[in-house]
């Protein structure tokens, strides 16, 4: 009989820290690191998530085939010591930041892997089988291996790994064939970052800011079409096939401590970089919407190129820039592809997931067997989750009022009721998603029909900007009775829009209306998560993947009527997702949430001692 092998992959040192454990090719457990010390973007060493994934398995770190780390370092250094070298005497003083935090650390990964790893538990460092794969092999293998596809189109998009900012491959079988690669320093994923920098947001954590932004430009307006032109004629030449060269004048991420020439850009637009608390005006969603344009102009060309090349009906997708669910929604809507499917945790956490699976199809030579048409993702349902003993320790601590329902579908009823009339729900079950995006594990929920709900949500529970558009969570099989896209979006990973039916007609000065003006226009009949471009980014929720949440949502539809609900992540701005019931019971007393339901557990606000609130957010985002 063969022995099954234990594969623990490791992403860290750079943002989104996380680990994956692997049984053969069963994903056991996954968890950012992020989740456990709650620092966002965490890029430390997930010691955390990795005593997580032991311990769910349960393994011993001596039990382990291999460790792998998703990329790897020395030519990663190589490619810093080049830059440098190429770009003298520019970047001195970023070199002289840069280099000693290398020589440090990242040359001496192995050592410091090793020396973490033994902080966790005891064991034989000699027998540890430590592995490296390359950045954007880790994301192809991520993004094919638990794919339903037997073969596929792989596109990757990012910011850079080693030396590729985007690469084309093959996947067929066990087997992952590289094509063609963009390089450093053209990217498409720096690019974006770029204008997220300029626009005031943050680098690597604010780029869903500035694609929810951009439905606010004015397409019909001479300032899109003129910044496109700037962005296509001085900052980027892009080429058919989807590569493209940026204007190094104007970037200084190659030498600098910065993305950008801020001065350069500065001229060329005509105003400032923004300030992140500045009020947001219309030239600021304009060139939001001219960068997102341009954008999907090279996801489609890079997507042509990778049919071309390949042959294949199908396209895997994985990267940060694979997380642009509107170009990925266009892309699906095209009919470019028979079937487009992206890894939910596209981004470097995914990569831990990719760099395990290469090392057990392309070092171990195991054999990839595609049973079914499902993932084999578990509907990213992957991470800790807790008892009832749990719930109770928190009740305990907290001297927490509450409601124990022995049946779960009366506690859905009465859910059902609440949203329905307006009130805001926390929702917290089973095993934390992997990915950046709440599945209904946890998630806060409000009533998608609700006109206020959005303004609600976003000032009173996730104190954030107003701006930002909430997603729905619809029941599968309804699915096409409120948006366009023909197929599954269960990982919210598609936008797509509303069906007509169910719009408002804009009134004819719509577009000269100001921001705030924009924002409260009744756009169908599902104004929370309606965005102004009739858009949404949708859940499809699925009774055999998470049945709890369906029953709820199913339980609000014999309410109301409406299978569909909205759906955002159970967190506050600047924080991470909630891990443990007793963060979702803390982020629950001290925000404007009505309800909590932990488990078969309900409590109400009205009868919770609640703490002062240190979040905090002025509606000044609404300037017009």
């Amino acid at each position: 009989m063969k022995k099954d092998k234990y594969i623990l992959g490791i992403s860290a040192f750079y943002h989104d820290s996380a680990a994956v454990l692997l049984k053969n090719d069963e994903i056991i457990a996954a968890a950012q690191e992020e989740r456990f010390t709650r620092k966002k973007n965490d890029q430390s060493f997930p010691s955390n998530a990795i005593s997580f994934c032991l311990n769910f398995a349960p393994v011993s770190l001596s039990d382990l085939d291999a460790v792998v780390f998703y990329e790897k370092p020395f030519i990663k250094f190589e490619r810093l010591l080049e830059t440098y070298y190429v770009f003298a005497p520019r970047g001195f003083k970023s070199y002289l930041s840069a280099i000693p935090v290398w020589i440090k650390e990242k040359l001496f990964l192995k050592k410091m892997i090793l020396e973490e790893l033994k902080k966790i538990q005891d064991f034989d460092l000699t027998k540890v089988n430590l592995l490296f794969s390359d950045h954007h092999l880790s994301h192809a293998a991520s993004a094919f291996y638990p794919s339903p596809l037997k073969s596929s189109a792989i596109l990757t998009i990012d910011g850079v790994g080693e030396w590729s900012t985007a690469t084309i491959s093959r996947g067929k079988g066990s087997a992952i064939k590289m094509l063609r690669s963009l390089n450093f320093p053209h990217s498409v994923g720096f690019l974006y970052s770029a204008f997220t920098y300029f626009l005031g947001f943050k680098v690597n954590s604010g780029e869903y800011k500035l694609m929810g932004l951009a439905p606010y430009g004015d397409p019909t307006s001479s300032s899109l079409e003129k910044y496109k032109k700037i962005i296509k004629t001085e900052l980027v030449s892009i080429k058919d096939d989807g590569s493209l060269f940026l204007n190094l004048d104007c970037f200084t991420f190659t030498t600098g401590l910065k993305m950008i020439d801020t001065k350069k850009w500065e001229e060329l637009f005509g105003f400032k970089v923004r300030n992140p608390e500045e009020e947001l005006k219309q030239k600021h969603c304009d060139l939001a919407l001219a960068i997102q344009q341009v954008t999907e102009e090279i996801i489609f060309k890079l997507a042509h190129t990778a049919k071309e090349l390949t042959g294949e009906e199908n396209l895997c997708l994985a990267g940060g820039v694979a997380l642009n669910c509107v170009a990925s929604g266009k892309l699906v809507e095209s009919g470019l592809f028979k079937d487009v499917w992206i890894q939910p945790a596209a981004s470097d956490a995914g990569g831990a997931l990719g760099g395990a699976l290469a090392a057990y199809y392309q070092h171990f030579g195991g054999t990839r067997g595609v049973k079914s048409s499902e993932d084999s993702m578990k509907g990213s349902y992957l991470g800790p989750e807790f008892s009832d003993l749990d719930i109770q320790t928190v009740i305990s601590k907290t001297k927490a009022t509450f409601k124990h329902y022995s049946d779960f579908d009366e506690l859905c009823k009465v859910c059902a009721g609440y949203l329905a009339s307006g009130k805001v729900v926390g929702w917290f079950q089973g095993r934390m998603e992997w990915g950046p995006r709440a599945l209904g594990n946890r998630s806060i929920l409000g009533d998608a029909r609700n006109s206020s709900m959005q303004k609600k949500l976003n000032l009173k529970i996730k104190f954030r900007e107003g701006f930002r558009p909430f997603a729905p969570a619809v029941l599968s099989e309804d699915s096409k009775n409120y948006f366009e896209l023909k197929k599954a979006s269960p990982y919210m990973l598609l936008v797509s829009n509303v069906i007509e039916q169910r719009r408002v007609k804009l009134p004819k000065n719509y577009h000269k209306m100001g921001i705030s003006e924009k924002l409260y226009f009744v756009r169908s009949d599902l104004p929370a998560i309606t965005h102004l471009d009739y858009s949404a980014r949708l859940q499809t929720v699925h009774k055999n993947t998470n049945p709890k949440f369906w029953s709820l949502i199913n339980a609000f539809k014999n309410k109301t009527g409406y299978g569909v609900i909205v759906n955002t992540s159970f967190n506050v701005r600047g924080e991470p997702i909630v891990c443990t019931p007793e963060e979702a019971y803390t982020c629950f007393v001290k925000t404007d949430m009505d309800y909590l339901v932990i488990g078969n557990y309900l409590f109400d606000k009205k009868t919770t001692t609640v703490y002062d609130k240190k979040y905090t957010l002025e509606e000044k985002i609404y300037s017009d």
